[in-house]
């Protein structure tokens, strides 16, 4: 099935998390690189029209360009992950994105708040509790990593593989 998703890349992560993530989250094989999801599912990439990308333009471009940093690890049962801070942001746009697509609900409405996550490793407790603990250390050692959050990806995977549609660049935060 055809699907799409909204997301924030941050390649600056690749560094501390690429190899575990190539290890214990599957999606990496699919072209999926270190990232904090926004909204997922999306809409059939075939149904995505310029009225949808427009729409899309206007809910982001009221969050302006912000710096975070990934220095904290979460666990959800299967799941490691880093948790950006700040993560209001993150939220917002999650927020505001599912106000303009109502038939598109975070995580397909399975859970009831939002909580940014920039994943691991997903899909083995027992894996992302390894993978938690080596992010502990590596966070020990080289601290947190530090990015900015300046564009959203809208990404499709209607081949197998997931690939960009569309790039919405935030404001400036100065503007």
């Amino acid at each position: 099935m055809a699907i799409s998703a909204f997301a924030v890349k941050v390649p600056t992560a690749e560094p501390l998390v690429g190899d575990l993530r190539r290890r214990y989250d599957a999606t990496v094989a699919l072209g999926v690189p270190a990232h904090i999801t926004l909204l997922v599912p999306f809409m059939d990439p075939a149904l995505i029209t310029e009225e949808v990308i427009d729409r899309a333009r206007r809910v982001l471009e009221r969050t302006p360009s912000f710096a975070f940093s990934l220095g904290k690890i979460g666990r959800f049962p299967e799941t490691a992950y880093l948790a950006p801070e700040p993560a209001a942001p993150f939220i917002g746009m999650t927020l505001a994105l599912v106000e303009a697509f109502p038939d598109f609900p975070s995580y397909g409405g399975v859970h009831a708040d939002v909580i940014p996550h920039l994943s691991v490793a997903h899909g083995d407790a027992f894996h992302a509790e390894e993978a938690a603990i080596e992010l502990q250390a590596r966070l020990l050692s080289s601290g947190a990593v530090h990015a900015a959050c300046t564009e959203v990806v809208l990404i499709e995977n209607s081949s197998g593989l997931w690939q960009d549609l569309h790039v919405f660049q935030l404001p400036n935060a100065t503007a």
